[in-house]
């Protein structure tokens, strides 16, 4: 009995969460390694049809590049980067296409196995991502950064109750298709949709003062400290440009974002429908 007062009590305080962010929209961005470990994946697919289920409008960007330099490896092709971004060639484009489309068949796949409806699309589909080439010293051949986002098809998908799958490729108004860094283009997916919270998944808790100490996490951030914690190396490396995504999307007009850790299982549910959360919070 105290087992099931316990669940009654969560499902009360999710209560008031529910009532304020129904009919808003969520971008969530997946990818990394966690977008191959497929129990951390089924536990994320779940979350997001349950925020569909509460009539949330669900969008879910995916990112593919252990996927893409595994298939580049067995191809006998060498995976070059420079300052992260992947170096892509005609023949690497057609790799990164392939490999992004069948993750995202994948994804739409479990989603409607588990009972929710989906809709996937590549980035370059109906002029989602509208893109124009990376401006770089170095020529990293058809990576592309976002020019402008047109949120038509994501809103007609999502007025049908469709959580939204978008991999990252984007085309520019010549017809040439680029290869678009996931996180960027989900900031700007949540941005142009006006999205009530942007979520950014990862392997690790969220941002940390130390690393080493999982008692260190820091649940809230406000836009002006966090150059602060650049300069001080609280955060860095990998974590600079997920919060760099969460900056840019809030600027965009994103109410609150957010970074968790994808193997807490419901980890997407504990942020967002419980007051103390999970993570870390990034707002205005």
């Amino acid at each position: 009995m105290d087992e099931a007062i316990k669940k009654a009590d969560v499902l009360i305080e999710a209560l008031p969460y529910i009532k304020e962010f129904r009919k808003k929209v969520f971008v969530v961005k997946y990818g990394g390694s966690i977008l191959c470990e497929d129990s951390i994946r089924r536990g994320v697919l779940e979350d997001m049809v349950f925020l569909s289920f509460m009539g949330i409008k669900t969008v879910l960007v995916h990112g593919g590049g252990p996927n893409i330099s595994e298939k580049m490896r067995k191809l006998g092709k060498k995976s070059e980067f420079v300052d992260g971004m992947r170096v892509t060639d005609k023949d690497t484009l057609l790799v990164v296409e392939e490999e992004l489309n069948g993750l995202n068949r994948l994804i739409v796949d479990e989603i409607k196995e588990i009972g929710g409806v989906a809709a996937g699309i590549s980035g370059k589909d109906h002029g989602v991502i509208r893109a124009r080439k990376f401006p770089s010293k170095i020529d990293l051949g058809f990576v592309g950064e976002v020019a402008r986002i047109d949120t038509d098809f994501i809103e007609e998908e999502l007025s049908g109750n469709s959580v939204v799958v978008i991999s990252p490729m984007g085309i520019d108004d010549e017809g040439v298709v680029y290869n678009i860094n996931a996180d960027e283009a989900a900031c700007n997916i949540a941005a142009a949709l006006g999205a009530e919270k942007f979520v950014l998944l990862t392997n690790v808790r969220g941002v940390m003062r130390n690393p080493e100490d999982p008692e260190s996490l820091i649940g809230s951030l406000h836009l002006s400290e966090i150059r602060t914690l650049i300069e001080q190396n609280v955060v860095q490396s990998g974590m600079i440009p997920k919060v760099n995504a969460c900056i840019d999307s809030i600027r965009g007009g994103v109410k609150k974002t957010h970074i968790i850790d994808a193997r807490i299982q419901h980890g997407l549910l504990l942020e967002i429908f419980t007051d103390q959360g999970i993570g870390t919070e990034i707002i205005k």
